[in-house]
């Protein structure tokens, strides 16, 4: 359960600074260089929130199915499927059209949607908090 809360709240801290600090900042890198930005930017964050979200999947399988299910961590996956659906759904079409160059209202929509990811993983990470307390 350690490494699951880990995991987690590495990743509520991620998608904080990607909502606050790297998404705003793509309206101020210029569309010149915008391209060569976005695509260090995805490259980068990649190398971060990659293991960090299979370490989570993985310590989240072996919660559910080594029966170490407390009830506020089954409240919590939900909120993971709902991260995962955004992802794929929102996130990763609207980065292969900023691929192409900067467009304001496609980084808008990007800012905008992300604000679903980043409330799910902060009320995972308390969920997950809350769950980890009640077991000791």
């Amino acid at each position: 359960m350690i490494a699951h809360l880990a995991a987690t709240w590495a990743l509520v801290g991620t998608i904080w600074t990607v909502q606050l600090v790297h998404y705003p900042l793509f309206r101020h890198v210029g569309k010149s260089q915008f391209q060569a930005y976005h695509a260090r930017h995805v490259l980068a964050v990649s190398w971060v929130v990659v293991p960090l979200t299979l370490l989570e999947w993985v310590t989240a399988a072996v919660l559910v199915f080594t029966l170490d299910r407390s009830f506020w961590f089954l409240c919590s996956l939900p909120l993971l499927v709902v991260i995962v659906w955004s992802t794929w759904r929102m996130q990763v079409p609207i980065h292969s059209r900023l691929q192409a160059g900067f467009d304001e209202a496609t980084q808008c929509r990007l800012e905008r949607s992300n604000w679903v990811r980043t409330v799910c993983w902060t009320l995972r990470g308390v969920l997950v908090a809350v769950a980890l307390d009640c077991e000791f």
